[in-house]
């Protein structure tokens, strides 16, 4: 690839979300006997309560992306939660106490459609894990809800953000933190969902 390309599609990465580096996404397994629950963490504590939970053995999903800051001499790449304040962790309900107490943790919420969140999480992790360019995006209400019929994203339901002749931008949407990630899929591969 010539240096100009690189730099299109560097430009390109910066514009519209960011590549996550798959093998980067701190993912356990998404089935278990433990309920879902949601850590609405203090700004920018998500990795450090990440890690404790981990060290307490429990099941912990944190989607991650990659981004870019440049500076005035180089730029630096790190990672970012794709969902800023939130983590999702398995726990019993005589345990979740004990993330509750942690220091980086603001509130614990409980998840009452369990087979929904479950659903919901797995689609973006499958997104992410396929190298899709996604980004945060408050939940959208309206549009068009979609199923994706054709391409690695195959199957996944969600809503369209904006469409035109080539490309649709969808929302796979977390209900039950309000939010979704976006992701770009070609406009021929959208097709309206049953739901």
């Amino acid at each position: 690839m010539n240096m100009a390309a690189a730099q299109m599609q560097s430009e390109q990465n910066r514009t519209q979300g960011q590549r996550v580096d798959q093998q980067t996404i701190p993912v356990d397994e998404l089935t278990g006997s433990d309920p879902w629950h949601v850590a609405h963490t203090r700004p920018r504590h998500e990795k450090k309560l990440m890690e404790f939970c981990r060290r307490e053995g429990f099941t912990v999903v944190l989607p991650c992306v990659k981004s870019f800051k440049k500076y005035q001499r180089k730029s630096v790449e790190f990672e970012k939660p794709l969902f800023p304040g939130y983590l999702f962790f398995r726990s019993s309900s005589h345990q979740v106490h004990r993330v509750h107490q942690n220091d980086h943790a603001a509130n614990i919420l409980k998840v009452s459609d369990q087979a929904l969140f479950e659903q919901q999480l797995g689609e973006i992790l499958s997104a992410l894990r396929m190298g899709c360019i996604m980004w945060a995006a408050d939940y959208i209400s309206i549009g068009k809800v979609v199923r994706i019929r054709g391409g690695p994203l195959s199957g996944l339901s969600g809503r369209i953000v904006t469409i035109n002749a080539d490309s649709a931008t969808v929302c796979l949407s977390l209900d039950f933190i309000g939010q979704g990630a976006l992701v770009n899929v070609e406009a021929s591969n959208v097709e309206p969902s049953c739901e």
